[in-house]
């Protein structure tokens, strides 16, 4: 972007007309949609309206008015506009400092035209702030809660307030950090009165002007501290000086206000309030023991800001300006800074960094305040001293606010590791980041004084007044605090994060590229920088003070109230995921719980523990940590806890929770290794690394005798690994076994079994057996489980079968060619299928080079090409069952009984979804598996069942032999020809019967059967299955279904082979081009799809040589034959055939029509699937398409007039190739010549299209928008009046998308035609013949307005030059005769509809005489006229 001047060019040509729509948008007080969408877009453009330049010195004149016209908009009563206003206030105010540059007028004689003009307006800043905090202050008043709630109504903010109150607040702030110190002491002096001589409630309007009052203190603290804190001291200490106000529940609401506004101003610079100590501090020492809630949890506030300013680092000021704008406009002048940018490299922050002072300060307080406290709660946990729960509550947030404003000088908890977590040879320390802070270790670390209090006051509470909620909710806030805040909140860190990001994006000045941001934004960003350190906790090391608060909260979460176990494990999941290892500690603990054994076990605590194994969304999940030594324990306590006497499946929540668990789980889980080992040539990388010099490493190379330990130590654990593996499978099975787990949990242990198949290590045989024998389990979703657990078993027992590297050029007898040629060429013809070679002997079948993979040859060959060894060299077929491992023995001895495959085929046939069940590919892979690892064996079992199953015409028992079949026709991959030959001779019989009986519900079932048989196959082990479907699928046995089924099955079939069966392509063309003049629907759209797959290879690419395969333009040729008679006879097409295959023959003209809508049908179904157009080809058809397509939308059923349409739109959104266009624009006006209207008016429709679709390759070629263009002009002059409507309205679309352009060779043409001379009409006598205008000189004058009336409608949002003339001439034949009156008419109508909203800009245009005409044609007449 900043190498183009392009868009900065731009910029008036944005802004301006912008700017001219918002100032009319802020008068109105109609419509406020306008006001929020012109304010919305002007803040998009701010950087660019202010920073001016070169191109657009103007801009920033443009910026006081804007504001100043703004103001209104901040109002109580419109939600939208009133945040609008703000975020436009806010985006301007940052961008200019707001300094009354007037002066410079007379000071300085350099100044540009602009800059005097900008200098005398910013005259008018200090009325802008006044008016506009005016304008917040009514605001506030409006917001008051005796104005918004009813008495009963909650006290609370609602959304849309706090929302507002936000908007004010950085508002406010950001107008006062850009204004000069003159003006801010004025802003200062009105925000102190209206802040001192009132008295507001707390909640809503209180909180909104504290906002303001803080927004001053920080901008300026000293001179705002003067000010309001003796104001407000003094207020509180007048009305505390009695001590009957300690103990009163309702406080006066001065001194609640007093306390609100005090506690926000001093959340300024920490060293500018330590000259208020003697003041602030008694304060406190007051009020925090007040018993009004409200007033001591705002005395709390006050303790918070109080210690978070003196304690925290953070930025002091966000000026656009490093240095603030408090210089003389001699030597500075601010107006030159209106809209710049922060240098990145010299931000000049100014930092407040923690004194030693202000570090006294806070332990002082520390030790004043929450001293105390301590020492009372721990008294009360003692049992030495009485505490109310109010009481507590009142210590217990004393507290929490002093290790949140404090907490960042606080050092972390310490304490000794947790020992023997994990076994290690190499530093699990933590890695510590430096935040700026050093800790002063010499003082009281109250942090970990603080844990030590809560602990005991935690167990105090859960023993003797567990119902005491609030206060255990605070325990875990502290506990929180105490474990992660070092001083600042995670999700207050991500609402930052998230609004800095949306500010950067509003006011990023894009033409200029990204690093141009302001320098607020910029300070913002090195804030949350410092920020994002200190978050940075995860990888901790995991402490016994940490180990004791972890189970302080797995206490917590497992206590009796829900709002308190949920509050606990939010904290605990957070700290799951920072401590090291820290699970591996608690998980036994969590797991206490579950067990059955544990009777004492309430339910609270078992639903408690629950939860802390989900985990929530984003955290840790206990139940699925990726290690052996966690699940382990985990899955196997989860299932026994089906057994616990806490369990209760007939509570919802405990059942919506363990199924939340075993979906996370499932969802979740990744295999776990293993094998750990480490190789040698890693080891060496490894060595190289620590030695490389640059840069140095701090850990030394490892001897050879630590290297051998650590070898050891991995051997160990593997061995270790696989020990607990298999330990998890013999748990998970013992667990089944056992006769009181609900069914429920049997699932999801089973479950939990299928997860643990890999592909690296066999299953264990009990598993085996127990998944085998599950198939024919009584509940269906075990047997689902079985059977894809099955599948996986027969993958891991697959023996490997040996290849070979073979040379394709050899095999082919061919050279490698030089270049790159894709198709069918010499040396890949070898794969194809060739039914005068097929192999019918063993000595065929053994010698032939099998190639599965379809797409190998194709392109070109791979590096290396791989094939299977010949048949002697693969492992032995027909073993017997002592040959066999155990876990194959398992497999063979259950699929060898008859019973047991008797039940699972009886399973297997069964409906599960009516109406929804499909071909299920588990089950094909389990029947494939078997065939595969087994071959033969299982054959003489099924046999009888399949027999059985295609006679059964029912779509469940046909489905389950479809699956069958399809395994039996994958897994016979490595038979031998013997075998493959024998299953072809029961095979062929048992499909030929299927298809016999196939059924709407099973045809899709047995296409899909066909298909994955078929899939990566070579088409020559195949010949069986193909030569028996090739065998007259159109017999008319079965009646029209089954001879659309069995064209389906053929084309499954064949479609999986693509380029490899071009022989078997050419039979089936040959087969079926006298067939193509079916009178069945369902046949036809049948046919038509297998024509695609048919010509799928028939592509014209670069690179490509011509497919072996049909081609198109050879079919188009012989079809072009038949429609002869269609396309020579003029009259109508109509269709007349009756639906029924007639014995005798029908004339030719008869059999052209049967014969289109099959081709139709072709064409619909080809459109989305085939890779290429045939363009040249589909040309031949448009006339007759053009002929029998409706103008109109015909309600009565047409196919063949449906399908013309259709085939017309689906051929005019293909892509175009250049050297394509004449041909298809030659066509066009060759058609446009035709005798039928209809034919004429569908070419405009088509044009449309067309064009819009290939707009820029058309574009890119003259020649073609010439045609174009004079084709669409020379159909405005039709006879037909439809046509000539159309021609205008395409004329339009074309104008409006710039593809023709308005020129004034065209603007003559269309008023020549106007011209046209009509007769004036005679007086008739009566009884003599009506006289009649000459037609051709009416069409030319019509032609000529609709012309005028295409160009004026192009343009409906907008007033070009030409416009107003043309409007002008199209009036003059207001009066003309019809046509001719009514399309004036309609384009003055839509004229005014598309002008209506911006007339007061668009009137500009035309002159006063055109205005007066066009009013009176505009305007309608007075009825009563």
């Amino acid at each position: 972007w900043t190498s183009s001047p392009c868009p900065v060019s731009r910029v008036p040509a944005i802004v301006s007309p912008l700017c001219s729509r918002t100032y009319p948008a802020m008068e109105t007080l109609t419509e406020p949609h306008q006001l929020t969408a012109t304010l919305s877009c002007m803040i998009g453009v701010a950087r660019s309206l202010v920073s001016g330049g070169r191109r657009f010195p103007e801009g920033p004149t443009h910026m006081l008015p804007l504001l100043m016209r703004a103001l209104p908009g901040v109002d109580p009563n419109d939600f939208s506009k009133c945040m609008i206003t703000f975020q436009f206030i806010a985006t301007f105010s940052t961008l200019v400092p707001l300094v009354d540059c007037s002066s410079a007028l007379h000071e300085r004689n350099d100044l540009s035209e602009v800059e005097r003009e900008l200098c005398s307006a910013s005259a008018e800043f200090e009325d802008f702030v006044l008016q506009f905090m005016d304008r917040c202050f009514a605001l506030i008043e409006s917001s008051t809660l005796e104005q918004t709630r009813e008495e009963t109504e909650t006290e609370k903010m609602t959304h849309l307030e706090s929302l507002v109150e936000l908007g004010l607040s950085s508002t406010f702030s950001t107008v006062l950090t850009q204004c000069s110190k003159d003006i801010f002491k004025v802003a200062l002096e009105k925000v102190f009165n209206f802040a001192t001589t009132n008295i507001f409630e707390t909640r809503v309007a209180g909180r909104m002007v504290a906002d303001m009052c803080r927004a001053a203190a920080k901008c300026h603290p000293v001179e705002s501290l003067k000010l309001f804190v003796p104001h407000c001291c003094n207020a509180i200490n007048q009305l505390t000086v009695s001590d009957d106000v300690l103990r009163e529940e309702e406080l006066d609401k001065e001194l609640l206000w007093s306390l609100q506004l005090l506690s926000e101003i001093t959340r300024v610079d920490g060293d500018k309030l330590l000259p208020y100590r003697p003041q602030l501090v008694p304060i406190l020492r007051r009020t925090l023991h007040l018993k009004c809630k409200q007033g001591y949890s705002l005395s709390c506030n006050l303790l918070h800001h109080l210690l978070r300013s003196t304690a925290l680092i953070y930025p002091t000021e966000y000026c656009s300006v490093p240095g603030g704008f408090d210089k003389p406009l001699s030597a500075y002048l601010p107006i030159k800074d209106w809209g710049r940018p922060g240098d990145l490299w010299n931000l000049s922050i100014q930092w407040h960094t923690p004194s030693a002072e202000e570090t006294a300060f806070v332990f002082y307080i520390l030790d004043t305040l929450l001293q105390p406290e301590l020492l009372r709660l721990q008294g009360h946990a003692e049992g030495q001293l009485e505490m109310s729960r109010d009481d507590i509550l009142q210590s217990l947030s004393i507290v929490q606010h002093c290790l949140l404003g404090a907490g960042s000088l606080l050092p972390a908890l310490d304490g000794q590791p947790v020992p023997n977590l994990v076994p290690s040879m190499v530093s699990l320390e933590e890695t510590k980041l430096y935040t700026g802070v050093d800790y002063d270790t010499s003082r009281e670390n109250y942090r970990e004084a603080i844990c030590r209090v809560m602990r005991k006051l935690l167990h105090h509470i859960l023993e003797h007044s567990e119902d005491d909620t609030k206060s255990l909710f605070s325990i875990i806030k502290i506990i929180g605090d105490l474990l992660h805040f070092k001083g600042s909140h995670k999700h207050e860190f991500d609402s930052r994060w998230k609004s800095f990001n949306l500010v950067k994006k509003s006011m990023e000045n894009r033409l200029h590229g990204r690093k141009q941001h302001i320098r607020a934004l910029l300070i913002d960003r090195v804030m949350l920088q410092h920020e994002l350190r200190k978050l940075t906790v995860e990888g901790c090391e995991y402490r016994s003070v940490h180990q004791n608060l972890l189970r302080d909260l797995l206490r917590l979460s497992t206590s009796t109230y829900s709002q308190v176990r949920s509050k606990a494990q939010s904290v605990l999941f957070t700290a799951l995921g920072t401590y090291n290892f820290c699970c591996r500690d608690l998980i036994p603990r969590v797991l206490e719980f579950l067990w059955p054994e544990q009777q004492h076990v309430t339910q609270q605590q078992f639903k408690g523990a629950l939860y802390c194994l989900l985990g929530n969304h984003n955290g840790v999940c206990l139940a699925n940590l990726h290690d052996w030594d966690c699940i382990v324990q985990t899955w196997p306590a989860l299932v026994s806890s089906g057994l616990s006497s806490a369990m209760s499946l007939e509570k919802p929540s405990i059942v919506r929770l363990f199924d939340d668990l075993a979906d996370k789980i499932h969802r979740q889980y990744e295999t776990i290794g293993l094998d750990f080992s480490v190789a040698d040539s890693t080891l060496a990388i490894a060595a190289q690394i620590v030695q490389t010099p640059l840069p140095l490493s701090s850990v030394p190379l490892p001897s050879a005798q630590d290297v051998e330990t650590g070898r050891e130590r991995q051997r160990a654990r593997n061995q270790d690994a696989l020990q607990k593996y298999e330990k998890l499978v013999h748990t998970l099975l013992e667990c089944l076994a056992q006769r009181n787990l609900p069914w429920k949990f049997e699932h999801i242990c089973i479950g939990f079994l299928s997860l643990l198949l890999r592909d690296d290590h066999p299953l264990p045989p009990p598993a085996v057996r127990f998944f085998v024998q599950s198939l024919n389990h009584d509940a269906l979703i075990v047997r689902k489980m079985a059977i894809s657990a099955v599948a996986g078993v027969m993958k891991q027992l697959k023996r490997p079968h040996k290849k070979v590297e073979l040379n394709p050029y050899e095999i082919s007898g061919c050279e490698e060619p030089g270049e790159l040629m894709a198709g069918d060429r010499k040396d890949n013809r070898w794969l194809q299928y060739d039914g005068k070679n097929l192999l019918k002997t063993q000595e065929a079948w053994e010698a032939c080079r099998f190639v599965e993979k379809t797409h190998w040859g194709y392109y070109s060959w791979p590096r290396k090409l791989l094939l299977y060894a010949p048949v002697q060299e693969q492992p032995p077929l027909g073993r017997s069952r002592d040959e066999m491992n155990e876990m194959e023995q398992i497999i063979f001895d259950h699929f060898s009984d008859p019973k047991f495959v008797d039940q699972l085929i009886k399973f297997l046939s069964l409906e599960d979804r009516k109406g929804k069940d499909k071909f299920n590919p588990r089950r094909f892979c389990l029947f494939k598996g078997l065939f595969r690892n087994y071959d033969d064996a299982f054959l003489p079992v099924l046999r009888p069942h399949m027999e059985r199953l295609v006679a059964d015409s029912h779509e469940s028992t046909q489905r389950c032999v479809a699956e069958i079949i399809a395994g039996l026709i994958r897994g016979c991959k490595h038979w031998s020809f013997a075998k493959v030959e024998q299953l072809w001779g029961l095979l062929c019989p048992l499909i030929r019967k299927a298809l016999s009986n196939i059924t709407v519900e099973t045809y899709s079932d047995w296409g899909t059967c066909i298909a994955t048989a078929c899939e990566s196959r070579d088409p020559r082990k195949l010949h069986w299955l193909f030569e028996m479907l090739m065998e007259s699928p159109l017999n008319g046995e079965g009646g029209s279904f089954v001879d659309a089924c069995r064209l389906y099955v053929l084309q499954g079939g064949l479609a999986q082979q693509e380029w490899r069966v071009p022989e078997l392509l050419h039979r089936l063309l040959c087969y079926l081009e006298p067939k193509l003049t079916q009178v069945y629907k369902n046949v036809r759209e049948r046919i038509g799809s297998v024509l695609t797959y048919i010509f799928m290879i028939d592509v014209n690419l670069p690179c490509t040589r011509p497919a072996a395969s049909p081609r198109i333009g050879h079919f188009m040729q012989r079809v072009m034959r038949q429609l002869k008679p269609l396309m020579e006879a003029d009259e109508e097409i109509q269709n007349h055939v009756v639906e029924e295959n007639g014995v005798g023959e029908q004339d030719e003209r008869t059999q052209a029509i049967k014969l289109l809508k099959t081709v139709l049908k072709w064409l619909m179904a080809s459109a989305g699937r085939s890779f290429s157009t045939a363009v040249p080809e589909q040309l031949q058809l448009l006339p007759l398409l053009f002929k029998i397509a409706p103008v109109e939308n015909d309600d009565s059923y047409d196919e063949l007039k449906r399908d013309a349409k259709t085939c017309l739109s689906l051929m005019s959104q293909g892509l175009l190739y250049p050297e394509q266009i004449p041909l298809v624009l030659s066509m066009l006006k060759e058609i446009a010549g035709s005798s039928s209207w209809h034919a004429r008016y569908t070419v405009l429709t088509y044009l449309q299209t067309m064009v819009f679709y290939n707009l820029f390759t058309l574009l890119s070629h003259a020649a073609a928008v010439q045609d174009v263009r004079w084709l669409v002009i020379g159909l405005l002059e039709d006879e037909q009046l439809e046509v000539r409507e159309m021609a205008a309205t395409t004329l339009s679309g074309f104008l409006q998308c710039n593809f023709l352009s308005m020129d004034s060779p065209m603007q003559a043409h269309f008023e020549k035609l106007c011209k046209t001379r009509l007769p004036k009409k005679r007086k008739r006598d009566p009884g003599s013949a009506v006289d009649t205008i000459p037609p051709a000189d009416l069409v030319k004058r019509h032609a000529g307005v609709l012309g005028l009336s295409a160009c004026i409608l192009s343009s409906p949002y907008d007033v070009p030059a030409w416009m107003p003339q043309l409007l002008m001439d199209l009036s003059a034949h207001l009066n003309d005769t019809q046509p001719i009156e009514m399309t004036v008419k309609k384009t003055l109508s839509n004229f005014r509809r598309t002008h209506h909203d911006n007339w007061q800009e668009h009137k500009q245009q035309f002159t006063d005489d055109q205005l007066l005409v066009l009013t009176d044609l505009l305007v309608s007449p007075c009825y009563y006229a």
